[in-house]
C-alpha cells in the first residue's frame, strides 16, 4: 500500500500537483482540509504536510496509528508536540531557511508601518478623511536597533537594515561572533531594552525563551521607542504590552505572532491604537510558499522512497 499523504494547512498549487503526480505516494486531493475532516482521514495517514494551523497533540496522534513523519512547512516546530510524536515513532522534520528572507521583510515592513503610521493613515483615508498632520511619522535612518535572536533570521534584518545606517545591537548567548561590521553583541538584554529605538525580536518559542520578553523589560524601554514580533507568539507578555501601549510609555508596535492565534474575540490588543498587526503573514509570500513546499515535497520522497530522513527535529 502506498503511503497516504495529507497536506491540510495548504500548499503552493503547482507544488501540490507535482506532490499528487508522484506514482510512489497516495495524496489527499485536497491541499486544505479542515480539522474535522482532518480527524476523519488520520487513522489512513503515512505523512503530515503542515503549517500553523493545524497543532500535533496526543489526541491527534491517537487517531494516526499509521503516522511516520510530519513535516513542518516552515522553521517553528512548537506547534507539534515533539515529545508525543517520539514516543509514537513520528518523526518531525522541518523545512529550514525556505522562509527566512520573507519573515526578515515582514519584520522590516512592520517597523515601516509603526514609525511611518501608514496603516492609520491608510484607514483615515478610506473613512474620507484628510488628517496631514495627524501621521507625522519618525525615520528608520541612523537609529539604534536592537535584535533579539541573531540567527538566520535575525541578521537578514541586520543586512536588509544596512542601508539605513543604524547602530545595530543583539542579544543572543548562542552567537559567539559575528562577521558584519555594522553589528555588536550586547549580553545584557535590559540594556539593550532601555537603549534602542527599535527592538526586534527573532528568536524560536521554546521553554527558555517562552515569556522572555517581561514586563520589566517593556516598562525599561523608552517613550519614544517602538517593538516588533514576527517571530514567534507567546515570546512577549502580552498583558504588560498592552499595559505600556495604553499608557504610551513606549511608541508603539508591530506584531505577526501571538500567544492565541487566531485572536479572541475580546483579546485587548484589538483596541490599541499605536499596535499594528498582521495575522501571521512572516511566511505569507508567494516566493516563500515555493520555497517550504519544494522542500517538504523533497523530503517526503526522500523519506518514504529512499528511507531517508532530512532535517529532523527532536523534542
Amino acid at each position: 500500500m502506498k503511503p497516504f499523504i495529507i497536506v491540510p494547512d495548504g500548499f503552493d498549487k503547482n507544488l501540490f500537483k507535482q506532490l499528487q503526480t508522484n506514482s510512489n505516494l497516495e495524496v489527499h486531493p485536497e491541499s486544505k482540509v479542515d480539522q474535522s475532516k482532518l480527524k476523519e482521514l488520520l487513522p489512513k495517514a503515512s505523512g503530515l504536510v503542515i503549517r500553523s494551523a493545524t497543532t500535533i497533540t496526543p489526541d491527534l496522534l491517537e487517531l494516526a496509528p499509521n503516522l511516520k513523519l510530519v513535516i513542518r512547512a516552515g522553521e517553528g516546530t512548537d506547534n507539534i508536540d515533539k515529545k508525543a510524536c517520539g514516543a509514537k515513532g513520528v518523526k518531525v522534520a522541518n523545512t529550514p531557511g525556505a522562509n527566512n528572507n520573507s519573515a526578515a521583510e515582514h519584520a522590516i515592513a512592520l517597523m515601516m508601518t509603526v514609525l511611518r503610521k501608514t496603516a492609520e493613515a491608510d484607514a483615515s483615508m478610506k473613512r474620507g478623511e484628510w488628517e496631514k498632520s495627524k501621521f507625522t511619522g519618525v525615520e528608520l535612518a541612523d537609529k539604534k536597533i536592537g535584535i533579539i535572536g541573531f540567527g538566520r533570521i535575525g541578521q537578514i534584518v541586520a543586512k536588509r537594515l544596512a542601508g539605513f545606517d543604524p547602530e545595530i545591537t543583539f542579544f543572543d548567548p548562542m552567537v559567539e561572533k559575528c562577521d558584519l561590521p555594522y553589528a555588536k553583541k550586547e549580553s545584557d538584554l535590559k540594556k539593550i531594552f532601555s537603549s534602542c529605538d527599535i527592538i526586534s525580536i527573532h528568536v524560536p518559542l521554546m521553554p527558555a525563551t517562552k515569556g522572555m520578553i517581561t514586563r520589566e523589560l517593556l516598562e525599561a524601554m523608552p517613550a519614544h521607542a517602538i517593538l516588533i514580533n514576527a517571530a514567534r507568539g507567546g515570546l512577549v507578555d502580552e498583558e504588560a504590552l498592552v499595559d505600556v501601549l495604553k499608557s504610551n510609555k513606549i511608541r508603539g508596535a508591530g506584531f505577526d505572532v501571538f500567544a492565541t492565534e487566531p485572536l479572541d474575540a475580546n483579546n485587548k490588543l484589538k483596541d490599541l491604537g499605536n499596535l499594528v498587526m498582521t495575522p501571521h503573514l512572516g511566511a505569507s509570500t508567494e516566493e516563500a510558499q515555493v520555497r517550504v513546499g519544494q522542500m517538504a515535497v523533497h523530503q517526503l520522497n526522500e523519506f518514504f522512497v529512499n528511507n531517508n530522513l532530512l532535517n529532523e527535529v527532536k523534542a
